[in-house]
């Protein structure tokens, strides 16, 4: 699996949470593909005790590594990133749920559009790329695999977003490479440095999109450090008017209507064969 992105998944404090991502990124992910587990020192001893017996047998081909002293989130992914070169990566939360299909959708769509830096998936606290309405969070998928089969049907359109969210992402080696990386002096936060990075990368020509095609699920949404959004501000000010636009236009309002047409026939459908096959036990 050398062809889909490395995945980099940087471990928080949440145990609970961790176990829950970690059982769902090794369901969910084919086998064989690279996965870092990186520890900036925050993981308890019961979160080391979960990655050791994970590592123990994940069908992935998986790494830990555990600074003895923490360094801060965006400094630490972005030594991750450094290390990783021009590869392609994806960069999951800590408290994300992959649905399955996750990682080969996200590699297709960066494969799709060379312009295409950053690539989000659709998620249910993902804010600009929440399903199945904007802005809001809704619960986990009742059921993952059909969420994840209504997604693989959809369209590959790859609509602009105005910047990549941080529940999952997956960003293009080259593009990283030339934005500079992660601005590690101003931010506190991935989510703020993330916002940075793409209205970087869309400064330079690249494009921020959404993965329609892929769905990785999270218990709520991320945020920023104190100070990183007026960073932003200050840094972008066109920034706020053009997320307020994006949130009174909604232009992925069709692609959420049509993600839950989809949704809503696969489930009938599947209804109706477990229905044909009650009647068939009835008959016999």
């Amino acid at each position: 699996m050398s062809d889909l992105p490395i995945v980099l998944l940087p471990l928080a404090a949440d145990e609970d949470a961790l176990d829950a991502c970690l059982a769902a990124l090794d369901a969910a992910t084919p086998a064989g593909t690279p996965v870092w587990l990186a520890d900036d020192a925050q993981a308890g001893p019961r979160g080391i005790a979960l990655v050791e017996r994970w590592l123990q047998s994940t069908r992935l081909r998986a790494e830990y590594t555990r600074r003895p002293q923490p360094v801060g989130p965006v400094a630490h992914l972005q030594q991750m990133l450094a290390a990783c070169g021009d590869a392609d990566v994806v960069v999951l939360s800590a408290d994300a749920r992959p649905l399955p299909g996750w990682l080969a959708q996200l590699s297709a769509c960066l494969g799709r559009d060379a312009s295409i830096a950053t690539a989000t998936p659709w998620c249910n606290a993902g804010e600009l790329a929440s399903w199945p309405r904007l802005g809001e969070v809704a619960p986990l998928p009742a059921e993952p695999a059909l969420t994840a089969q209504a997604c693989a049907a959809m369209p590959p359109r790859h609509p602009e977003l105005p910047a990549a969210v941080d529940h999952a992402v997956a960003l293009r080696g080259s593009a990283r490479a030339r934005a500079g990386g992660l601005d590690t002096a101003s931010f506190g936060s991935w989510y703020g440095a993330l916002v940075d990075l793409s209205l970087r990368l869309a400064g330079l020509g690249w494009r921020n999109v959404l993965c329609e095609t892929a769905f990785v699920a999270r218990g709520g949404e991320g945020g920023a450090a104190p100070g990183d959004l007026d960073v932003l501000a200050a840094r972008w000010p066109a920034w706020q008017s053009r997320l307020a636009d994006f949130l009174m236009r909604d232009p992925l309002r069709d692609a959420r209507a049509e993600l839950e047409a989809l949704h809503g026939r696969l489930r009938d459908s599947r209804q109706d064969d477990l229905f044909d096959l009650d009647v068939a036990g009835a008959d016999a």
